[in-house]
């Protein structure tokens, strides 16, 4: 059976929750792989919720991915990558949404390897490469400001005021409430969930499916791969010509994203994501 990394194990996530299931995975592992006919053939990687164990079944390399069980966000990534069906994204072989498992294609090289302007140009092209029309009922990207925006003031409030006013006011005042796009949009978006692949250069993992503005998960893509940019500008402006975006539009969803998580981040307690934000905020900002 496989031994969990220590690291894994240590993620907080599992301080509050889902001890009995780490107890229970080298063996629930063991179990999947004969039920999907599966060889375990190289040490398991992870993120911060679920492990990837490299397999092979019939001479091909495949991964398998364990997360929790009952877990939504296995059901939201299985149809995710169903409806991609490999476009820019990792292909999806199997599922047992019950038992948290996916079945995937092998990847190779993280994205994050990569020097920062090459890895901007591959995130603004796979922003357009999955662009390609969202399904109707996909929560839209319109709808997730308007209700969010309505909560941005009292959190601010809430948290002693943390920034200046004049950030927040700019914010609501061009929160991207409206669109008419109707593309695919992948809303959880950065260097950490691409890696290199075979059918396509590179690929991403762990989708979430909107629809609306693909401009949606610009301002992550940058605050996740701040402290590798000396001058922001030249890297958003990458990101912007290779995804073929209106500069303003997408400057605009940039400002409001990061208002937003800069609020997220000070409300879960973080300490280093609003400092980025600020920085984000300082070199868009008019």
């Amino acid at each position: 059976m496989i031994e969990l990394p220590r690291t894994f194990l240590e993620m907080p996530r599992w301080w509050t929750e889902g001890q009995a299931w780490l107890e229970s995975l080298p063996r629930l592992v063991d179990e999947q792989c004969r039920r999907w006919n599966l060889a375990i053939a190289g040490p398991i990687a992870h993120g911060s919720n679920a492990i990837v164990v490299p397999v092979v079944r019939d001479c091909v390399e495949l991964a398998l991915r364990m997360s929790l069980p009952g877990d939504e966000d296995v059901t939201q990534q299985v149809r995710a990558l169903n409806w991609w069906d490999g476009r820019g994204m990792v292909q999806l072989w199997d599922d047992d949404a019950d038992a948290g498992a996916m079945l995937l294609e092998r990847l190779s090289t993280p994205l994050t390897s990569r020097p920062i302007d090459e890895v901007m140009a591959v995130l603004g092209q796979l922003m357009r490469r999955i662009a390609v029309p969202g399904p109707d009922d996909a929560l839209s990207t319109g709808d997730i400001v308007t209700t969010r925006s309505a909560e941005l003031e009292p959190q601010w409030e809430r948290l002693g005021r943390p920034f200046d006013a004049a950030i927040l006011r700019e914010a609501l005042d061009i929160a991207p409430t409206e669109t008419t796009s109707t593309a695919a949009v992948n809303g959880d978006f950065h260097s950490g969930q691409v890696l290199a692949g075979h059918r396509e250069a590179w690929l991403m993992v762990d989708p979430v499916l909107y629809r609306g503005d693909i401009e949606f998960d610009l301002g992550r893509v940058l605050w996740w791969d701040l402290d590798r940019m000396t001058d922001i500008v030249p890297y958003f402006d990458i990101a912007v010509r290779e995804a073929g975006l209106d500069r303003d539009r997408a400057r605009d969803w940039v400002i409001w994203r990061t208002v937003d998580y800069w609020l997220w981040g000070l409300q879960a307690g973080l300490t280093e994501d609003p400092v980025r934000c600020a920085r984000l905020i300082s070199a868009l900002s008019r």
